[in-house]
């Protein structure tokens, strides 16, 4: 039956009521939709990190420098403290914690990198002609806090981004509100895209700004992410910060400088401090640890029997000096310069080394010879006195300092007992009283004993001078360093190689990222960033309490052992939905010292060793070693670099969860086990095998990697499976 002329009129009249009604209905349900904020004014109010707060500084690589604004200064000196840096740096953080705040509620579990993500620019403002070539770079995110106070989201970026480069923040309509709606883009952000309110002035900054959001959101760029320009909720645009600025300036200082000449002429009436081992028969150190009084006599005997592990192998100790600059100033920091200017240093100060020289002939050449680097509260008196047999035992000599900051005060000596002849001479101690208690602690004048943000960039810049005093070594040994004074060199000065343990894994791989001249290392059981470390693991969670609780205002939000709880989740794990009062206030101020820190940071170096190396420099051969459970460096903070360097298959990973299941002496906290000669006769197996690892990738220049315990289980090399992202620690 076919329908009348009525009826058909009245099916027309409702469509057409439906269609109006539609219409009319539709910028109501577009205004409830949920939005991403979009208010360029504030940094809290719209997608972050945004070039937005910047400013043009050509004297900057990057050409812009960071330019927050600050909060009331009267209630939050802490937090006006923390941007006053920030703004001297010339970008943003290469591990950014992104922000995106909402002005309704979403579904975290609708938050993924298909969702949000990075896309790596290969310039601000591209041009036209230079998209049909362009490759998009997309970096996904991590550990995403929602947070429904604030109804902000946070992630981190999945990797770390590269220096000096452009990138565009994307969120999409992926993303879906509480009620399983897709988000939408706010009224400013379409205007901001589409008609351009700028701040009024032609070619102001926001006018660049808007330009440049523009072209990176450009139609074919958007194509080639699969997206429509309906897709994208909310878009930023940032540029990261220059990390290798500081520590290129001062290596170029230091190639260009003559070779530091060495003394072996310590002793307090000028006598030479080079001793045969056999001859050696007592060791003291005799420790300043207070500004006023006498020095503490500590017996070193049993470092002296750490270098029989393999009896006879070491022939000489020696103990030289040579002068070397300093960059940092009396505030032990390295005051901030624009990138693209030369950094000058602040003085000089006389450096202190052991040597332990192999017996039997000397190599035509002289030894080869490995630079150890101690780790954190140790000192050259340590840790190379437990590895330096088993190099010696290989054919390699050993040489090391200590590390800003460590090695007690400068009045400190060592004592050489020869039978009844004792030989003093000062030790080279870098401790002063920081803090003015009286007291030089083990660490301090490493910046630790300094509370809040001048302390955080003391840290960084400490691991940088640390850096630039290994970089000194070098030339020292390729200047020809003769401790027997027969007039030929002992050490080859084209076979140098880096070993560190703990801090010295850390402040190695920057070594290695800068030092073009060591083409073989070992970091062991290293880790970073330094936050991420004093965050999760027990030996450091206390320092990172004293600096929440002196803060203005305090951020302390929890109850003891620790009395903070930042509820910021592992990577791989669901997103969290924060419950914590102040947890995303800590979790701000872990960000910023990340920021701050990225020019000390042995991630951010990570992939100048081998996956992208500087300029001009050749890519290492390493092995990074590393154990399961360690609770003073955690597995989440060495895999961190693992992958920023792409190094997993240079990872030797000690299972210490099998190992302390056998019962027979291994503790539940693996970190020393490359050092821990000491122990259970297993636990000094295990110790001796990790060192022989070392020792013949030197002895091979890099080209053998031995597994320590053969087919045994206690080693994998490399690592079988995927990298541990958890704690693993045992209870």
């Amino acid at each position: 039956m076919h329908p009348t002329l009525t009826e058909k009129y009245s099916f027309v009249r409702r469509t057409a009521f439906l269609l109006i009604s539609a219409m009319l209905l539709a910028p109501a349900l577009a205004s409830a939709a949920t939005h991403p904020l979009f208010n360029l004014q504030s940094p809290t109010q719209s997608p972050f990190p945004s070039d937005r707060f910047t400013v043009s500084d050509r004297h900057q690589i990057t050409g812009l420098r960071v330019n927050l604004p600050l909060p009331n200064c009267a209630t939050n000196p802490s937090d006006c403290d923390d941007l006053t840096l920030l703004n001297q740096l010339d970008g943003f953080n290469l591990q950014p914690r992104l922000s995106i705040p909402f002005d309704g509620a979403i579904m975290p579990g609708s938050v993924t990198s298909k969702t949000v993500f990075l896309v790596r620019l290969p310039g601000v403002g591209l041009r036209e002609d230079e998209f049909e070539h362009f490759h998009p770079q997309i970096v996904g995110i991590n550990q995403v806090v929602w947070d429904p106070a604030s109804l902000t989201l946070f992630a981190e970026s999945d990797d770390h981004l590269n220096e000096d480069a452009n990138y565009l923040l994307v969120v999409t309509t992926g993303v879906l509100d509480a009620s399983g709606h897709p988000i939408a883009a706010s009224d400013a952000f379409r205007d901001f895209r589409h008609d351009g309110d700028d701040d009024g002035h032609e070619g102001g900054p926001l006018h660049e700004y808007r330009e440049a959001l523009r072209g990176a959101l450009n139609e074919e760029v958007l194509e080639k992410l699969g997206l429509s320009r309906h897709d994208v909720a909310a878009a930023s645009l940032f540029t990261t910060e220059s990390v290798t600025a500081t520590l290129r300036s001062i290596r170029d200082q230091i190639k260009d400088a003559a070779a530091p000449q060495v003394s072996f002429n310590l002793g307090t009436g000028g006598e030479k401090t080079v001793f045969p081992l056999s001859s050696v028969t007592g060791l003291t150190f005799n420790v300043q640890a207070l500004t006023v009084g006498p020095l503490v006599p500590t017996n070193l005997n049993g470092a002296l029997a750490a270098l029989q592990v393999f009896p006879g192998s070491i022939g000489t100790i020696a103990f030289g000096k040579f002068s070397g600059k300093h960059w940092q100033n009396a505030g032990v920091f390295i005051p901030q310069v624009p990138t693209r200017k030369s950094v000058p240093a602040q003085g000089t100060e006389e450096l202190f080394f052991n040597l332990f020289i192999p017996a039997g002939p000397r190599p035509s050449n002289g030894w080869p010879v490995a630079i150890f680097g101690h780790g954190f509260g140790d000192s050259k008196q340590g840790a190379p006195f437990a590895v330096a047999s088993t190099l010696a035992h290989n054919g390699i000599a050993t040489i090391a300092i200590n590390v800003v900051g460590h090695g007690f005060g400068p009045n400190s000596t060592l004592a050489i007992q020869q039978g009844s002849t004792t030989t003093t001479f000062p030790e080279g101690g870098r401790g002063f009283d920081q803090d003015g208690n009286g007291q030089i602690a083990g660490t301090e004048g490493s910046a630790t004993s300094v509370l809040g943000p001048q302390g955080t960039i003391g840290s960084r810049d400490a691991l940088q001078q640390t850096v630039a005093d290994l970089m000194q070594l070098v030339r020292a040994i390729q200047g020809g360093i003769d401790a027997d004074g027969d007039g030929l060199q002992d050490l080859d000065p084209n076979r140098i190689y880096y070993a560190g343990q703990s801090f010295g894994g850390i402040y190695g791989a920057i070594f290695l990222g800068i030092e073009p001249d060591v083409r073989v290392g070992v970091p062991n059981v290293p880790g970073g960033t330094i936050i991420d470390i004093v965050r999760l693991s027990p030996t450091f969670q206390l320092l990172l309490t004293q600096s929440l609780s002196v803060r203005v205002p305090s951020l302390l939000n929890a109850g003891p052992p620790i009395f903070f709880n930042d509820n910021s989740p592992l990577r791989n794990l669901p997103p969290v939905t924060n419950t914590v009062p102040g947890a995303v206030a800590i979790q701000t101020v872990e960000d910023t010292s990340r920021w701050l820190t990225q020019a000390g940071d042995p991630v951010a170096w990570a992939p100048f060793i081998r996956k992208s190396p500087l300029p001009g420099d050749p890519a290492k051969s390493v092995i990074v070693q590393f154990a399961r459970g360690d609770k003073t460096v955690p597995n989440p903070t060495a895999t961190a670099l693992i992958r920023s360097g792409d190094l997993k298959d240079r990872a030797t990973f000690f299972r210490n969860d099998l190992a302390f299941a056998l019962g027979v002496g291994f503790g539940k906290n693996p970190h020393t086990f490359m050092t821990n000669i000491g122990g259970s006769p297993a636990a000094a197996l295990a110790a001796i095998e990790a060192q022989s690892q070392i020792a013949a990738f030197f002895a091979s220049g890099g080209a053998l990697t031995i597994d320590p315990d053969g087919p045994g289980p206690l080693f994998e090399v490399p690592i079988a499976g995927a990298l541990p992202e958890d704690l693993g620690y045992i209870p």
